[in-house]
């Protein structure tokens, strides 16, 4: 993240770049100079999830109330301070970011890897040395810190960028996050997260005036420093040849810095002493090595610009060729979204539409481009975009999911109708264990039936919807080429309404077709009367648990026993007594377990907001239903045979509820035709875990299983490939998507 080795570069070489401050002070100082105004700290919250993260377990599938707790206080101590606090989250992955993504989606991999081999070695949690993020976290911190009255806003584009826009333009007090970007931005003051302390609200400011002065560069210089020692733009290894000349040709090297160190210094002093002797008369492609990177070589350089700025390294009347990338390259602070255009209806169309922009006249003109051509993607030179290809036409319906987006109270639905195109990272699954599918294959069926429902405008029905193109990380998946998932159709009596129906109509009823279209997207129509004599928050619980258990054949009754349980006695305790919650051992399925339920509540965030909020959005938080280390405790005591009435600690009136919770999830299976039993009751024959003999363990809806006989879902669905509902056949890998 960030600039490469800079990090180090300047805890090690330049300490001085490196203050302690106070955010106490900090306040009190701007509200002497600006009196009545409010001191703000703009938050990068991707940056903050594992400071956030303190709770001692993390394996078990999260410590929800726990962190909830923390985030809580958080917030209450900066308040104290009488400093406003506003959170940004990363809303996309830019396409030429991509490849950086990928590239750690595949590391964690590995890591993953690494933690299930401890667990079955030592049947214990490993060290926080190799902590793993909740699944989950950052969608669900946002919704906790808007629940704490935070202002909470999503990115249309990676989030530093719009968290140093935002910093700049509304003076804030600083940045707090963990990114050398932000000593690059020309911006308000960066702020280490990782050196907070927050009992004392003192901290480190890595200053950028400073680092200049060590450097001997100037603020405009850090962008062209910064490309050339690679970040997420610009690869790493793309200089390495001149970084090597520059450091062969430096004589001033410092012996306190290692070779790293010397690099940066070397570049630094080559842009000072012979770059800036021709700045204004040469071109960057005349002074460097661009070769055939110029493009994204310039890219990088105009990704640090915020609005209003200028580059000296770039002239302002170079005229160079850009696509219009499928995103809006925007601030969150500009109200009003830039014109969108609908995709064409033929999906395999990847046409791309360039423009040719003049920075002194920004007059922009269509340019013809050859699809084929992919070599380097071009730069652009504005930090806004006055179009964005769409996959639907209504604009209307689009401004409204922007803001829906931008305000955080959305999940998924904006990327899925303005960009086709949606991620998801890695979850603890251990990739050994072929008993239980990835979650990304439990849910697809789920996010198909979403992606009818908001797509479906203009098209004749979710056959003729424009595929979705879905990075998500399972094993197998080399993340090479996004997964092409087509739509499936959601069948509510009488069709499905429109989403303009489902998000703004007052009429009376239409709350009910929201509950409708809901429960068809978990294909749980015929369930309806069950599920909604259940309170809350049991309600969407109770229908995530019917659908992972139509779902996943290797669920068995002590499984449904351990999730009802947890909840229950969720209820009644605090963070301080799931805090002290201790466990026998730790159970590597129990891990995966907890963590493809997270993901699930995920899933019913995302159909909860493309139906229109049918249900609370509190209902669906984990804190409220679901605690990893006590699910775990649940699960070991339903191994060991323990009674319904061990499991609810006794408690009659949770007895009560339990009993009326598992009758409501085992009949709305039996109705799918899936009986749930206990593992006990299972031939040596049956799929799984317990025997891996027979038809595949994961199902698309009631009664069908999806895959062929002898055929194990880990052998579904390449990651190259398209997939429709009825098609996932690992096939050879290929250089393309198939069509």
């Amino acid at each position: 993240m960030g600039v490469r080795g800079l990090q180090g570069f300047v805890g090690s070489s330049c300490p001085h770049v490196c203050t302690v401050v106070n955010f106490r002070e900090l306040a009190e100082q701007h509200q002497s100079k600006c009196p009545g105004g409010t001191p703000t700290v703009v938050v990068d919250a991707m940056c903050c999830l594992r400071y956030w993260y303190t709770p001692e377990s993390w394996v078990c599938g999260g410590q929800w109330k726990e962190y909830f707790s923390v985030l809580r206080e958080f917030v209450r101590t900066f308040a104290a301070a009488g400093i406003r606090l506003v959170f940004f989250f990363d809303g996309m992955v830019e396409r030429h970011k991509r490849d950086v993504w990928v590239k750690r989606r595949l590391r964690n991999n590995r890591e993953v890897a690494r933690i299930f081999q401890h667990i079955k070695s030592h049947r214990e949690q490993p060290s926080r040395n190799m902590f793993f993020i909740p699944s989950g976290l950052a969608v669900f911190t946002r919704f906790a810190l808007k629940t704490l009255g935070q202002e909470t806003l999503c990115s249309l584009r990676e989030a530093d960028y719009e968290v140093a826009a935002y910093g700049l333009q509304n003076h804030c007090l600083g940045i707090l996050g963990e990114d050398t970007d932000y000593l690059i931005y020309d911006t308000c003051p960066y702020f280490s997260i990782s050196e907070l302390c927050l009992d004392s609200l003192s901290t480190v400011m890595l200053c950028r005036q400073k680092l200049c002065e060590s450097l001997g560069l100037h603020l405009a210089d850090l962008p062209l420093l910064a490309c050339l020692l690679g970040n997420d733009v610009v690869p790493e290894g793309l200089f390495e040849t001149f970084r090597y000349k520059c450091l062969s040709s430096y004589t001033s090297g410092r012996e306190s810095c290692d070779r790293k160190g010397n690099v940066i210094l070397a570049v630094a002093d080559h842009i000072s002493r012979v770059l800036r002797l021709h700045q204004g008369e040469k071109k960057l492609e005349e002074l460097l090595p661009l070769g055939p990177h110029k493009a994204l070589f310039y890219k990088g350089m105009v990704s640090y610009l915020l609005p209003g700025q200028k580059s000296p390294w770039i002239s302002q009347k170079a005229k160079i060729m850009t696509p219009l990338d499928n995103q809006v390259l925007s601030v969150s602070s500009d109200p009003e979204p830039k014109p969108e255009v609908p995709v064409g209806s033929n999906p395999e169309s990847e046409q791309e539409v360039a423009v040719c922009i003049d920075l002194e006249s920004k007059q922009e003109s269509p340019m013809c481009t050859d699809p084929e051509s992919r070599q380097e993607d071009p730069i652009s030179m504005e930090p806004e975009l006055k179009q964005q290809v769409t996959m639907v036409s209504d604009t209307e319906i689009l401004k409204v999911a922007r803001a829906r987006h931008v305000q955080a109270e959305s999940y998924l639905v904006y990327n899925i109708m303005a960009h086709g195109e949606i991620e998801c990272s890695n979850t603890l699954e251990d990739a050994l264990d072929q008993a239980l599918p990835s979650q990304a294959f439990v849910y697809r069926p789920v996010r198909q039936r979403v992606y009818s429902l908001l797509l479906a405008d203009g098209h004749d029905g979710a056959s003729s919807c424009p595929p979705v193109q879905e990075w998500f990380v399972y094993s197998g998946n080399p993340l090479k080429h996004p997964d092409l998932v087509r739509p499936l159709q959601v069948n509510v009596p009488g069709g499905a309404p429109s989403v303009k129906l489902l998000w703004l109509s007052q009429e009376p009823g239409v709350q009910a077709q929201r509950m409708d279209v809901l429960l068809a997207c978990f294909d749980l129509s015929s369930s309806r009367e069950e599920l909604q004599a259940v309170e809350s928050p049991f309600q969407a619980l109770c229908c995530l648990l019917v659908y992972l258990f139509v779902q996943v054949d290797t669920l068995c009754l002590e499984d449904l026993h351990a999730f009802i349980a947890q909840a229950l006695c969720l209820q009644g305790k605090s963070a301080a007594q799931l805090a002290d919650l201790q466990l026998d051992h730790i159970d590597p399925r129990a891990v995966q377990l907890g963590s493809l339920l997270v993901r699930g509540l995920t899933m019913l965030v995302l159909v909860n907001s493309a139906c229109g909020l049918p249900w609370r959005t509190s209902d669906l938080m984990p804190w409220s239903v679901f605690d990893g280390k006590l699910f775990h405790e649940k699960y070991l005591q339903a191994e060991r045979g323990c009674s319904p009435e061990a499991l609810v600690e006794q408690d009659r009136s949770w007895l009560t509820k339990f009993q009326q919770l598992k009758s409501v999830v085992c009949k709305a299976c039996l109705r799918g035709d899936r009986p749930v039993v206990s593992r006990r009751l299972w031939q040596p024959h049956h799929t799984g875990r317990w025997g891996r003999q027979g038809s595949g363990s994961h199902r698309t809806s009631f009664g069908h299983s999806r895959a062929g006989p002898g055929q194990h879902w880990r052998d579904q669905g390449p990651g190259t490939r398209q997939h429709e509902s009825d098609s996932w056949r690992r096939q050879p890998s290929s250089s393309g998507w198939s069509t």
